[in-house]
This record gives C-alpha cells, structure tokens and sequence, in this order.
C-alpha cells in the first residue's frame, strides 16, 4: 500500500510539473538576472517617491495612487561587454514582442539611443507599463511600473 502511495504521489507530482507553463516573462527576466553581474535591480515602492508630499489635481492623484510600485533592472556598459548587452537586448526585445503587450510610444533614434514603452492590460485598465530603453553607449534599463487599473491618459 505504502508504494502504491509513492506511485500516485509521483504520479500526481509529474502531471504537475507538467502542465505548468515554462514560458519565459519579463517577471521572470527580471528574476533571472538581478544579481547577475553588470547588472543592476531595485524595487522602488511609490511613495519612496515622496509624491504624496506634492499637490496634484484629483485626476493626477488617481493616477499616482494607482502605482503600487516600480521594478528597475538595468545593464551597464561601463562594465560589461557589448556582446552580452546585445544578447540580452534580443532577449527583452522577443520578450516584449508577446501579444500581452501592446505598444504605446517609440523613442529615439540607433546613434543615440531608443526607449519603447509598451503595457499589459487595456487602455483604460492598464496592469503594467514598462518603459525599455537602450544606448550602444551606456547600456539599457527596463523599467516595469505595477499597479492596479492604471490609466495612460492620467498618467
């Protein structure tokens, strides 16, 4: 009996692991990769921002307390390798081509630098805005705003 049970335990654990989804996400990248090295990664809470310290129309409260907060990861060029950031700018960029995120702004130009701004959610409903910007010079960050019914127009 005891190894029936082992059997259908492991059984039941294989079905599991399974029908879990190995698809690579951002929050995952972001995981992956904050004590790599070059690397660099904070969470920031919004009001470390001191942003309730500022007077702001009605509209533009709203917006401020729909941030819960923002994760940062970046990579510098100063210290890495300029294979390495380009490996991994392939990588954010295949990341955020998921049909998840809808693209809302492009920036930039390739001599000086770009930034893409994309989000997950609706227009008026948005779960995540992440902010991705790149520079053969510098490096590049990705900046992943969180918060619940985020409104771009408030914004």
């Amino acid at each position: 009996m005891k190894q029936f049970n082992a059997i259908l335990a492991f059984i039941f654990s294989l079905f599991v692991l399974m029908s879990c989804e190995s698809k690579p996400s951002l929050q995952t990248y972001f995981v992956d990769h904050q004590e790599a090295p070059n690397f660099i990664s904070m969470d920031i809470p919004i009001s470390f921002l001191g942003v309730n310290d500022i007077q702001v129309t009605k509209t533009q409260r709203e917006a401020i307390d729909s941030i819960d907060k923002l994760n940062m990861l970046g990579y510098s060029l100063k210290s890495g390798s300029l294979d390495i950031y380009n490996e991994e700018v392939i990588k954010i960029k295949a990341l955020l081509k998921d049909k998840s995120y809808n693209e809302l702004l492009r920036l930039g130009n390739p001599k000086e630098g770009k930034i893409k701004i994309t989000y997950t959610g609706s227009d008026d409903a948005i779960d995540e805005l992440v902010i991705f910007g790149e520079s053969k010079e510098f490096g590049f960050a990705i900046i992943r705003v969180l918060g619940d019914e985020m409104n771009v127009s408030k914004i």
